[in-house]
């Protein structure tokens, strides 16, 4: 069996050389082989720090380790869909390129029966450390370990600190204050109890995470315990909630989904009148007048927000079809991002030809759907 250290870090590669000497101090399996998940801004600290200054090989010296096989190729920095490196994971999207990134990787190495990972949780940001941790419990075999590292506080965020050497060796300490001594410190691997999901989820369902996102996979799992899809609409929040997972919409797209969801199996029906009637405008400006005032919105209607308030639509156009079709797009490629193929294709904006009219409907009768 091949022993794997997976870490996830950010910018305290320290907790690496900690975690290492950790598992060498307490007998536990030492890797063959070591990889770390981290982004593209936090991989210079964690490639000086390891390799051009020396601390890992001087750490693997100074205790005579074995071999582990670990260089600058073993560094994953962190990708968004189109193969682009994320730099900091600080917004909202970058924080979902991090989950897939993660899960992704967790589910490709568990591929390997031969292989036993053991998964740190000691480095990065507080989120990569969960998203890391559930995708152990997605994913994790009866084989593999979940662990984190302590160190005793005055040595923590010590920049000179890389774990505790033989001899004395006097370093600055904690925010440049003092000197301490690193051969004193005490470092504890705690071994942390985690569920693994992987033996009860139906095999056919792990094998088609691939391609999956992670909230996606978190949906398919819990879609895959609920036979009714319940679905809640947020107003304040404009989140589209189901199967565990939240979808943000901006208010434009909120109210949109809202104000045809409103028309029930009929839907609404593009023919060639559609653009000349003003019903359909006036109808989803007093849905979207709740959530939101945006001029911009109004003015795709020729209106402002004033006027509408005010009763006057003597200068209302209808909704035009460069206005409806993005935003059901829009919708559309949300849900599908987010949620698994079932439950999207529940809540996703249906579009059927009717000859020459386009039939626009979204099929909530297939859904328990409650709006607060």
């Amino acid at each position: 069996m091949k022993n794997i250290l997976l870490a996830t870090t950010g910018t305290s590669p320290q907790v690496l050389t900690e975690t290492l000497y950790a598992i060498h101090q307490s007998g536990r399996p030492f890797p063959d082989e070591i990889y770390v998940i981290t982004t593209q801004s936090s991989a210079p600290v964690l490639v000086n720090g390891l390799f051009r200054d020396g601390h890992f090989q001087a750490l693997i010296d100074e205790y005579d380790m074995p071999f582990v096989q670990f260089d600058e190729s073993h560094i994953w920095l962190i990708e968004d869909e189109n193969g682009r490196r994320i730099d900091d994971a600080k917004s909202v999207d970058d924080q979902t390129y991090m989950a897939n990134y993660i899960t992704r990787k967790v589910y490709e190495l568990t591929l390997d029966d031969s292989v036993i990972i053991h998964a740190s949780l000691a480095g990065g940001r507080k989120t990569m450390a969960f998203y890391f941790g559930y995708a152990m419990s997605l994913f994790g075999r009866e084989q593999d370990i979940l662990s984190h590292v302590f160190v005793d506080d005055k040595y923590e965020f010590v920049r000179d600190f890389w774990y505790p050497t033989k001899e004395s060796k006097w370093v600055t300490g904690k925010n440049g204050r003092g000197e301490v001594d690193v051969s004193k410190a005490n470092i504890t691997l705690a071994e942390i109890p985690f569920v693994r999901m992987r033996s009860s989820v139906d095999q056919s369902l792990i094998s088609s995470m691939a391609n999956y996102s992670f909230s996606q996979t978190v949906g398919m799992l819990n879609a895959s315990r609920n036979d009714e899809l319940k679905v809640s609409l947020q107003k304040r929040s404009k989140l589209i909630s189901a199967v565990g997972v939240d979808i943000k919409l901006t208010a434009k797209e909120f109210a949109f989904y809202l104000w045809l969801l409103s028309k029930g199996e009929s839907g609404v029906v593009v023919d060639r009148d559609f653009d000349n009637d003003c019903l359909c405008s006036k109808e989803f400006l007093t849905t979207y007048n709740e959530l939101a005032k945006d001029p911009r919105v109004f003015s795709s209607f020729n209106t402002t927000p004033e006027d509408f308030k005010e009763g006057d639509y003597n200068q209302i156009i209808g909704m035009e079809r460069e206005f409806l079709q993005p935003i059901c797009s829009t919708i559309n490629r949300k849900l599908k991002c987010a949620l698994p193929s079932l439950a999207a294709d529940k809540l996703e904006i249906k579009s059927v030809s009717e000859g020459y009219n386009q039939r626009y409907t979204i099929l909530n009768q297939r859904a328990s759907i409650a709006i607060s």
